[in-house]
């Protein structure tokens, strides 16, 4: 089957030139003692901010040089054919950037920067499922001060083809649902899913073989986790098998380290997060492809949070150290979006987007492993991850939940690869039952026979 059509557009390269003045007006307050910003609006979809660098008047912007994205704006086919349809009196699409001088934030409920000047982009998005358009690549003129001197912004806007895989649970993960492809109207079963409890006490247990259960490999099982086994609050032992048609196993996620209440409190804290491998099949084996952590979130955010790196192959040395692709912060209450994308520095930490906005971030997760030295792009064979690469929905606490995955194209060469993406987001929907606080009751499915007789 075919993928679906979607189109990116993003916004990036951005830079501000403002002309030195022996004595700045009032209304214009310099760069040089201030940070800049800008918000960028597009039809219809959530408002974005991004830091944009001042560099001095005579520096000529670097063409050839790599800047992170700014904000990214994903429409699928349906986004394209709203805003295709829409009456001449609604006016030309457009993309639409404030730029403001001063820190970012509110004070007193009063917007803390000030407005520099506005630029609008026409987009006109037709064909841009099937070629790349650029709409704007360099200066325009913004603003004026008292002596008439102006301002330069650099940016770069322009639309891409984006296809993606779309993967939809036909029910919640703990209930072994099946698992469609998505096209259009179109949908067929591709997985079936079966959720499970790991014999955690079965410390002899050593086959890796793909007809046991992905928890049966204890020896290097426990490399990547801790079983902490220990009286009180706890939930361990979860494992969810992903297979295709034919009944083969082509992927699961194993809880490893139990998810447990830290001393005193009725959560999982970050300083002791619960863990799941994600396993794909390799000779007749499970090997570990990623690693999720997750956590619940301290303070007037009470949310879930979430690390996901990618385990390097080290032909049967195993290594701990991983690649971070995706590390942030879900809404336990609304949910959110479970987001790997390397095309904005901290594009995967937008789980709380709607997922059509990819807003940018300082925090971003670079393509290098932790706690090593500086492998650079070339040298690290997991960096060709590019992108955009998975999407995954996740409901808040106490809804059904039966997650919609996304998966770019050029990620999926095989069943397997879309199959592990699948695991994956079922790691992450099971994360948020597995970090409720533990004064609250979990649903029958997820509660093995001695916790339901306790």
């Amino acid at each position: 089957m075919d993928p679906c059509p979607f189109v990116r557009v993003t916004v990036g390269n951005l830079a501000l030139k403002i002309p030195v003045a022996s004595k700045p007006a009032r209304s214009v307050v310099h760069p040089s003692s201030s940070p800049c910003f800008c918000k960028i609006k597009l039809k219809n979809f959530p408002l974005q901010s991004a830091v944009v660098p001042f560099i001095p008047p005579e520096s000529h912007f670097p063409d050839s040089q790599v800047h992170p994205m700014a904000a990214t704006f994903t429409l699928s086919k349906s986004d394209l054919d709203r805003l295709a349809g829409k009456s001449i009196f609604a006016g030309k699409l457009s993309l639409k950037i404030s730029i403001y001088t001063g820190r970012r934030g509110t004070t007193c409920g009063v917007n803390s920067g000030r407005l520099l000047g506005r630029v609008s982009v026409p987009l006109d998005l037709t064909g841009t499922v099937a070629k790349t358009t650029v709409f704007h690549n360099g200066w325009i003129t913004v603003g004026k001060d008292a002596k008439g001197s102006s301002a330069q912004f650099h940016l770069n806007v322009k639309a891409e083809p984006d296809p993606r895989f779309v993967f939809q649970f036909d029910g919640e993960p703990e209930c072994s649902p099946q698992v469609f492809q998505i096209q259009g109207n179109i949908s067929q079963p591709v997985f079936t899913c079966k959720f499970s409890f790991r014999n955690t006490g079965d410390r002899n247990h050593r086959s890796r073989s793909l007809q046991s259960e992905p928890g049966g490999s204890r020896s290097w099982l426990s490399s990547f986790g801790s079983e902490r086994e220990r009286p009180g609050k706890e939930r361990k032992g979860w494992s969810i098998t992903v297979h295709d048609l034919s009944g083969s196993p082509v992927a699961a996620a194993s809880m490893v380290t139990p998810f447990v209440a830290s001393p005193g409190s009725d959560r999982v804290s970050c300083s002791n997060p619960g863990s799941w491998l994600i396993l794909r099949p390799s000779d007749g084996t499970w090997k570990p492809w990623g690693r999720l952590e997750a956590w619940r979130e301290r303070g007037g955010s009470d949310g879930l949070g979430y690390r996901f790196e990618l385990i390097p192959d080290t032909n049967g040395g195993m290594s701990a150290a991983g690649i971070v692709l995706a590390e942030s912060t879900l809404s336990s209450n609304k949910g959110g979006k479970f987001v790997i994308d390397l095309s904005c520095r901290g594009a995967g930490s937008n789980g709380g987007s709607n997922g059509r906005a990819t807003p940018g971030s300082a925090t971003s997760p670079a393509c290098s492993p932790r706690s090593s030295g500086d492998y650079g792009y070339g040298l690290w064979p997991y960096c060709m991850y590019r992108g955009f690469v998975m999407s995954a929905s996740v409901e808040g606490e106490g809804r059904c939940s039966k997650p919609t995955v996304e998966v770019s194209v050029p990620h999926v060469n095989c069943t397997e690869d879309a199959a592990a993406f699948v695991a994956l987001a079922a790691a992450v929907d099971l994360s948020v039952d597995a970090c409720r606080l533990f004064s609250q009751r979990l649903r029958k499915e997820l509660c093995q026979q001695l916790d339901l007789l306790g």
